[in-house]
């Protein structure tokens, strides 16, 4: 059996990567071992700890965890705005490792960066502030073209009617709208917002982010946002948490709605929050099986539980020349094993290639536990309205 190659998250299905993995697209942010340290010798404290993350072009990262867990940091250290110490990084096909400082300045200029604090110039207008990105990233092009360009994005903003303002003439929601212009009129191939809608009230924040994912998905640019802002969340199509310093999980948002569904089938599962489905999920390793190979044997010990996510798979007894099953996409195996204790009482061959989530032994040993609790806590409940 072998294990899908995927990014480094546990549980990774999805088809468009997966096709772009098979055709050796490169990502558009590559990190490897990733630490990093503040300060110098007795004084050096650690606040990046041994992170691998892989980001595809047009993908939507939203980056969360608590205050202090190393987000911001891993975040500058993307855009090339500190210095990678320890570990692998590649950012839109470039080394930062081997990367010289002219080539350093040539790739920020295909980033495009929003922050917390606006650093808007108050002498300029809205419109000139926005456009200062264009004469920085293309000084060649005209100013009719740059302002045009410049307007265009504020409108897109919803600033329409501010292009002429300068920043104290501005709210602070307002202010944040025209940093987040700027930061995106040069068409960057990558956008790294620190919270970016944290001044925006729900109508604008929601005009912003749909304004991102249409570039994600239009233009394939590559978006990772860190923030806190809980109303932003659906636009994601992954989430990665870090907690003191480490990516605690990286997550598929949409497949474990998918394979949420799928588990909750499973007796096992069925008793389970939908926060405690998406955790069982997590736990979730992807593996592709060749048509024809067997994936669990008859009389084998059990050690795994199995979920299909594509393919079929046929059930078989050696004593028997007819299949006892057929199962296919949303069906599961291999848990009477993991119940009794006792060997696997059949074999199971893919019959194409077919792609399952496995759960260990552990993790499956788990939810039954919790399944005890669980019904446990509801005859307690039921005697005590007595």
């Amino acid at each position: 059996m072998t294990e899908a190659t995927a990014p480094t998250s546990a549980m990774r299905f999805d088809p468009e990567i997966r096709q772009r993995i098979a055709a050796g697209q490169t990502p558009a942010i590559s990190a490897r071992h990733l630490q990093h340290y503040y300060g110098t010798g007795e004084l050096s404290k650690q606040v990046l700890f041994d992170n691998s993350l892989e980001i595809y072009p047009g993908e939507i990262i939203i980056m969360t965890g608590p205050s202090g867990s190393g987000k911001t940091t891993l975040l500058t250290l993307i855009g090339t705005l500190r210095q990678a110490q320890e570990g692998e990084l590649f950012v839109l096909g470039h080394s930062l490792h081997a990367a010289t400082k002219s080539g350093l300045r040539a790739l920020r200029r295909e980033i495009g960066f929003i922050f917390q604090a606006h650093n808007l110039f108050d002498s300029l207008t809205a419109t000139q502030n926005v456009r200062m990105a264009l004469e920085l990233a293309d000084p060649g092009a005209g100013r009719r073209a740059q302002t045009t360009r410049a307007q265009a994005m504020l409108e897109a903003v919803g600033l329409g009617e501010r292009t002429g303002h300068k920043p104290k003439q501005l709210s602070g929601g307002q202010k944040q709208r025209v940093a987040i212009a700027r930061g995106l009129v040069h068409q960057p191939r990558l956008v790294l917002a620190d919270e970016p809608t944290a001044a925006l009230d729900e109508a604008s924040g929601r005009q912003v982010v749909e304004l991102l994912k249409k570039m994600a998905k239009e233009q394939q640019v590559t978006i990772v946002i860190v923030t806190h802002d809980n109303r932003i969340l659906d636009v994601a199509d992954r989430i990665v948490n870090l907690v003191d310093g480490s990516i605690r999980s990286d997550v598929l948002v949409q497949e474990t709605a998918i394979v949420s569904q799928m588990l909750i089938k499973c007796d096992v599962f069925a008793h389970l929050s939908p926060r405690g489905l998406a955790e069982m999920a997590d736990h979730l390793l992807c593996e592709t099986i060749p048509a024809h190979q067997t994936v669990i044997r008859e009389g084998e010990a059990g050690d795994k539980f199995y979920l299909i996510r594509t393919g079929r798979v046929s059930v078989q007894r050696a004593a028997q020349s007819q299949p006892l099953a057929i199962l296919k996409e949303g069906d599961f195996f291999g848990e009477m094993a993991l119940l009794t204790g006792q060997p696997r009482n059949a074999s199971v061959v893919a019959l194409e290639e077919t792609v399952l989530y496995s759960l260990s032994q552990d993790k499956f040993r788990q939810a039954i536990a919790q399944q005890a609790s669980f019904e446990s806590e509801i005859r307690r409940s039921l005697f005590d309205r007595q």
